[in-house]
């Protein structure tokens, strides 16, 4: 099982922007440092809470301060900008990264910021769709191109001159294109179905109770069956809200239940606001569980894995018995209210937990 890390980001209204953006890309920094295999973030345009707009952006301002980490978007949301802007974008970076860029792709899910870009009655699904088809015809075909849908139309015949070099889009690094992963918190989500036909890779919320995490798995292999493709658990990814200390109770006090601890912060933040979408789904441990039921007590204790190197060993291995095999446990970063807890907490499950996890696995496999 890989390490990796993953960042809305979440931080408190009033924090100085510049210091938020600084401690992100140290955490980003620090996971590289400490060989987690991956760091993903997030994007959102209108959210003083979760404030990185541009997760493209964000991780081409690590190229150079990371060296082994591969780096991804968590996701790009396709309808918030042109597909000839993407396809350009990402073909850039996945350059300036050598081939270490993930590409996490979504149809955005704040009504806000469907609203400042105008498309708040547009069917922001079907966009996404039709964006990241143009992506894929910019990246595998030629110009002057020949892309038509019905947001988009995308061609360069008229000024095509390729005697001087106009008219082409740059294509990516890696061939045919960078790995494309999904996410999905849906209990449900008919999504996986879809990036599982595509053979593309899926991503479980961390806000996923583990009695649901199953019915992804379940979902992605039946579209990897429907699209021809092969459904490797090595590329099923599963975020989940982490806190280790060597001090149990520390860990237990930081992670789950001080009233300033920054978890209980992230997770009443979140619950809010799928609240508000009426999204409580999966924090549910069974479907027929009332909202009203799913206080952020519950959420801290169901949906937060917090204590000694051992206790969250135990938990990790628990959690993989219930749900199968996945290849990536992305640890999901926090505000770090404690500097010192939050960088200890990253340094912990590299270097104590993992190693852990992994000799049980190992260990449980050759008894076999």
């Amino acid at each position: 099982m890989k390490l990796g890390f993953f960042t809305m980001p979440v931080h408190p209204q009033g924090r100085n922007y510049t210091e938020t953006l600084k401690e992100d890309r140290e955490a980003f920094i620090l996971a590289d440092k400490l060989g987690y295999s991956e760091a993903l973030c997030g994007e959102h345009l209108t959210d003083a809470v979760e404030n990185i707009p541009s997760s493209m952006m964000f991780i081409a301002s690590l190229a150079s301060a990371t060296t082994h980490i591969k780096l991804g978007t968590a996701v790009i949301n396709l309808p918030h900008s042109h597909p000839v802007v993407i396809a350009s974008n990402a073909a850039m970076l996945d350059h300036l990264l050598e081939g270490r860029f993930l590409m996490g792709v979504g149809a955005g899910i704040l009504r806000s910021d469907a609203e400042a870009m105008g498309i708040l009655d547009q069917d922001r699904n079907a966009m996404f769709v039709e964006a990241i088809d143009h992506i894929l015809g910019i990246w595998l075909g030629d110009p002057p191109y020949n892309l038509k849908g019905k947001y988009w139309t995308i061609s360069t015949e008229k000024s095509l001159w390729p005697e001087i070099g106009l008219g082409p889009i740059v294509k990516p690094y890696q061939k045919p294109h960078p790995p494309i992963l999904g996410t999905a918190t849906d209990p449900n989500s008919q999504g996986l179905i879809a990036l599982g036909r595509r053979g593309w890779w899926p991503v479980s919320s961390n806000f996923l109770h583990s009695n649901l995490v199953a019915n992804h798995w379940r979902n992605y292999a039946q579209g990897c069956q429907e699209g021809g493709h092969r459904a490797d658990r090595a590329n099923w990814r599963l975020a989940r809200s982490l806190c280790v200390n060597e001090d149990d109770k520390l860990a237990i006090a930081y992670g789950q239940t001080d009233a300033k601890s920054p978890y209980r912060f992230y997770m009443s933040q979140l619950s809010q606001k799928l609240a508000r979408g009426r999204r409580l789904g999966g924090f549910k441990s069974h479907p027929e569980m009332p909202d009203e039921a799913v206080t952020l007590d519950y959420i801290m204790e169901n949906f937060v894995i917090a204590g000694s190197p051992n206790r969250v060993v135990d938990k990790i291995l628990a959690l993989r018995e219930k749900i199968g095999d996945f290849g990536t446990l992305l640890y999901c970063g926090k505000n770090w209210t404690d500097p010192r807890l939050g960088r200890r907490s990253m340094e912990l499950m590299a270097e104590k937990v993992m190693p852990a996890v992994n000799a049980a696995i190992r260990g449980a496999k050759a008894a076999e």
